[in-house]
Formats: C-alpha cells, sequence, structure tokens
C-alpha cells in the first residue's frame, strides 16, 4: 500500500522532466526525415523565363539553399530582407522556389516576378513550383523554408519559418563553411 502512495509523485516527476526538456526546445526546430537524406529530385521551369528549367541536378558539386517562399506569405516579406542581405555575402548560393499556387495563371506568376524586382532578387535563380508537387516532395508544409544542400545533393540542415540572423550566423555559414572544406 505505502508503494503505491508514490506512484502520483513518480508520475508527476516524469511529466516535469519532459516539460523542462520540451521548455529548452526551439520550437523552430523540427525534425526532418529528409536531413541527411538525399534532395529530392526536381526539375521546374524558372520563374522569369518558364521557357527554360532548372534541376537538383544542375547544383550538383556545390553547397546551395533552397528557400521556399511565396508572394502571399507575410513570413517571406519579413525574411526578404535578410535573404537579400544574405545574397550579397556570396557565401552559399541560394535557390528560390515560388512554392504553391492554386492555379498555373499569368497574374501569380507576375505578381511573384514583380516582388522580386521590388524588394531585391536574392536567388542566384528562381523557380516556379505551380502545382506545389516538389515542395511536397521536399515536405514543406508552410513558407519560407529553407534547405541546406551538400555537394552531393544531401540535404544536411532545414529551417522552418524564416532565415533570421541568428540561425544564419550560428547554424548556417558554419554549416556551409564545413560542407566546402
Amino acid at each position: 500500500m505505502k508503494k503505491l502512495v508514490f506512484v502520483p509523485l513518480v508520475l508527476f516527476i516524469v511529466l516535469v522532466v519532459f516539460l523542462l526538456i520540451g521548455l529548452r526546445r526551439d520550437p523552430r526546430e523540427v525534425p526532418s526525415p529528409l536531413v541527411n537524406k538525399a534532395a529530392p529530385a526536381f526539375q521546374l521551369p524558372q520563374l522569369q523565363d518558364p521557357t527554360k528549367t532548372f534541376s537538383a541536378q544542375d547544383m550538383r558539386g556545390k553547397v546551395w539553399l533552397v528557400n521556399f517562399w511565396g508572394t502571399w506569405c507575410i513570413a517571406c516579406r519579413e525574411e526578404h530582407p535578410w535573404l537579400v542581405e544574405y545574397a550579397k555575402a556570396n557565401a552559399v548560393p541560394i535557390v528560390g522556389v515560388d512554392y504553391k499556387y492554386s492555379s498555373d495563371t499569368s497574374d501569380e506568376r507576375a505578381a511573384a516576378v514583380r516582388w522580386l524586382a521590388e524588394l531585391g532578387d536574392p536567388y542566384s535563380i528562381t523557380v516556379y513550383d505551380a502545382d506545389g508537387r516538389t515542395s511536397i516532395d521536399f515536405g514543406v508544409y508552410g513558407a519560407p523554408e529553407t534547405f541546406l544542400i551538400d555537394k552531393q545533393g544531401v540535404i544536411r540542415f532545414k529551417q522552418i519559418g524564416p532565415l533570421t540572423p541568428e540561425v544564419w550566423q550560428n547554424k548556417v555559414l558554419p554549416m556551409v563553411k564545413q560542407l566546402n572544406q
């Protein structure tokens, strides 16, 4: 009977330990099953010139970022000035994926082109994922999301939400330097 008295106390302590562990985690760091796995292959039309395509294969041998964004995305607008600054440093090529539209209309494509013209274009190249298939293959469930891909085409890091200066300095740049060695 005395042992049963301690069961609620032990359960409470276990619950507190799990809560403390959870509070120390960054809610933006969601484990991705794709980290340390090959990036999904894709070939998409370029945003500015749909007669040309771009594929992930074009970046083989390079460390690069792929950033999923959309003109409808408020957090993308928050992130965009930082991307423009990061691009100026030329630390790593950034490929933009204009993410998921409900249909492929010229107005939506035009809105994305206008966005880059007005706010600056941080991307080495921007592709147009009109049906969202590539975004689904990458496991993107919201924008912005950014992936760091190594020279062999393996995803090494995933950022959910804006790529902040803190994440850029403390995570992305050190990993880029390490992967480029």
